[in-house]
């Protein structure tokens, strides 16, 4: 009897389930890097412009810790709820890449600065589950290896060691995801809590947020892990995703047919859609940690904990329940509008002196500003539209002085010339009627042209009201209220 797997289309003999743990690397937002006064603005510039003695690794040169760096560190693991280590040791971790000039990585292994926490994710299917976090350390980013260039393929590498050295958090989840779905909204969740703590902007394009996945299958119901393979080159969200699919259903496959799955780092190849090995996966001893003697044990201070703590914003989970019971906003329109710090900020601004139009506003937010952005790649803090202008702009549509097609029409020209929300109304001609003796007499027009639909509304067949308001819309040339010809209609037909 074939089994469906947990993504569509996998069938396999044995009803398994998926077993994630997953290792995420986030940029933390410092203007330099972690042991260096290099830049941390390297991306999209002339290769090895942000460098000096000190990340490229000379003799000689020592390491000067960054502060900034290590309080944006603590504040995530805050938000992630971690334990704070009192005392935490950072490791060398010896290997050789091109990408690596000391040769070693500086890491924290065995004393990391945080471990439990744990992170509540919405799923899909409404359930919110909790993913445990195993742990948060601070360590410092490799190069990059360029191996094309443009739509050439070279034969050799070349190394930019622009990012080398940029402070980096790594935050190790617990074996707690079971599909490819609950990793994406895993990842999801994280990169809001870190975006509205500040701690990184999590930009993917720019690889300030990475991801590797470690999954194993197992027989439902048991309990032991089986072997992993750890996946690596996984560049977004849906990529992880589609890899972790792929995964499952190459595991299933050798497990089926009586061969074991092999312990090894596997790399994600986006264009034909397969992982394929890498090489043999490295135990931690391969790696001959020992505490670097250029730096000295990292010690957390209670009283300067509890300031971080004190200085962290609202995350999103407490600002989407905030936004519900405050603004009466539906549970989805509260999830949009958290879900990206800048973009909250904005429409709290917008919302700011328009007392009951929050539903308003959430709709233009959602329905119209959302998509400019999305389209110009542009973020909320960029809008060439001020808070306050898309305020009056919903202020117009909540006092029924335009409709919603029309705040549409206005919206785009706001876009394009910056011109208030007014000026443009009268410019258009998109002014919405709701002068009631304006609109009987469109109505008394629609009844005489439409007597049978007026005959049905009157015995109760309410969706006969559509032909009549449709009449009234085009005498109007789209210009009344339909709310309130909606109530004139009824009472018309009721006399």
């Amino acid at each position: 009897m074939e089994r469906v797997g947990p993504a569509a289309g996998m069938t396999t003999k044995t009803d398994y389930e998926m077993v994630v743990g997953l290792e995420v690397h986030c940029q933390l937002a410092t203007r330099t890097k972690l042991f260096c006064a290099c830049g941390t603005d390297g991306f999209g510039e002339t290769a090895n412009t942000r460098v000096c003695p000190v990340c490229t690794g000379q003799p000689g040169t020592l390491p000067v810790l960054n502060k900034r760096a290590v309080e944006l560190a603590f504040q995530a693991a805050l938000a992630l709820d971690c334990r704070l280590a009192e005392e935490s040791v950072f490791a060398r971790k010896n290997y050789f890449y091109p990408d690596l000039p000391k040769a070693y990585q500086i890491s924290q292994y065995e004393r990391p600065f945080s471990t439990d926490g744990g992170l509540d994710v919405a799923l899909k299917d409404g359930r919110v589950k909790r993913v445990r976090i195993h742990r948060v350390h601070l360590e410092e980013d490799a190069g990059k290896l360029l191996h094309e260039i443009g739509s050439k393929r070279l034969d050799y590498s070349l190394v930019d060691f622009n990012r080398g050295g940029a402070p980096l958090i790594e935050i190790v989840s617990e074996p707690d995801l079971r599909s490819s779905e609950e990793a994406y909204a895993y990842l999801t969740a994280l990169k809001e809590v870190l975006q509205h703590a500040g701690c990184s902007r999590c930009d993917m394009e720019k690889g300030e947020m990475r991801c590797d996945a470690n999954v194993s299958l197992r027989a439902r119901g048991r309990g032991e892990l089986g072997t992993r393979a750890e996946l690596k080159n996984l560049n977004s969200f849906k990529g992880v995703k589609d890899a972790l699919e792929y995964e499952f259903r190459r595991q299933a496959a050798l497990l089926d047919s009586g061969r074991r799955v092999v312990q090894e780092t596997r790399l994600w190849d986006a264009q034909r859609q397969e992982t394929r090995s890498m090489r043999s996966k490295e135990e931690a001893h391969d790696y001959r940690y020992f505490p670097d003697p250029d730096l000295a044990p990292l010690r957390a201070a209670p009283e300067w904990v509890a300031a971080l703590k004190a200085s962290l914003p609202e995350l999103p989970a407490a600002k989407r329940q905030r936004f519900q019971s405050q603004h009466a906003l539906s549970a989805y329109d509260a999830s949009v509008l958290a879900s990206d710090r800048e973009l909250a900020e904005y429409f709290e601004r917008a919302l700011s002196g328009l007392p009951g139009g929050a539903k308003t506003l959430a709709n233009l937010v959602i329905n119209e500003l959302l998509g400019k952005l999305n389209a110009e790649k542009m973020t909320a803090g960029r809008c060439p539209v001020p808070a306050e202008s898309l305020g009056e702009l919903a202020r117009l549509v909540q006092a029924g002085t335009l409709s919603s097609k029309g705040a549409k029409d206005v919206l785009a020209r706001m876009w394009e010339s910056g011109k208030p929300a007014a000026v443009l109304v009268a410019e258009l001609g998109v002014s919405q009627v709701s002068d009631d003796a304006q609109l009987r007499d469109w109505i008394e027009q629609a009844l005489r042209a439409q007597p049978q639909a007026a005959a049905d509304l009157k015995s109760g067949k309410e969706r006969a009201i559509g032909s009549l308001v449709g009449v009234v819309m085009k005498l109007s040339k789209g210009k009344a209220n339909p709310a309130r010809v909606n109530v004139l209609i009824k009472e018309a037909v009721s006399r």
